[in-house]
């Protein structure tokens, strides 16, 4: 069952859009999920903190991100929206998605995170008898 999501009111440009959504979905480190995401008739700015794939699945919008024309989204369609970008939405009717969201780590710490995976990699490799490639295949 979805659940309500208010819209940011600042962001709300036309109408009284009516957002609900539902994770159903969450990587074991917490920096990713997938949500069913609805709403119906309305303009509004969003504006993304996170990575965002979307893929409609009912209904349909009209997304503008200022830089390239409109685009039609509809059931079918992928869209995927960067963190730190915004985004006009136009829901004429209603419509309902799927989002992957992300969040991203600073370099840094995604080096980091690299070189662990490689040094347990390497460890388990060892562990097993098996090689480096075995490894890093499984």
């Amino acid at each position: 069952m979805l659940r309500s999501a208010p819209i940011n009111p600042d962001w709300i440009l036309e109408g009284n859009p009516v957002a609900r959504n539902r994770i159903i979905a969450r990587s074991s480190d917490s920096l990713a999920c997938t949500i069913i995401w609805d709403c119906t008739a309305g303009k509004f700015n969003w504006f993304y903190d996170i990575d965002e794939t979307v893929h409609i699945i009912e209904g349909s919008v009209t997304v503008s991100d200022g830089v390239s024309g409109p685009k039609l989204l509809q059931p079918g369609s992928v869209a995927f929206f960067p963190a730190g970008t915004s985004a006009l939405w136009h829901v004429e009717t209603y419509v309902r998605k799927v989002a992957f969201c992300q969040r991203t780590l600073p370099a840094m710490m995604e080096r980091s995170i690299s070189l662990l995976r490689q040094l347990k990699s390497r460890m388990l490799g060892q562990a097993t008898g098996g090689s480096l490639m075995d490894a890093e295949a499984a």
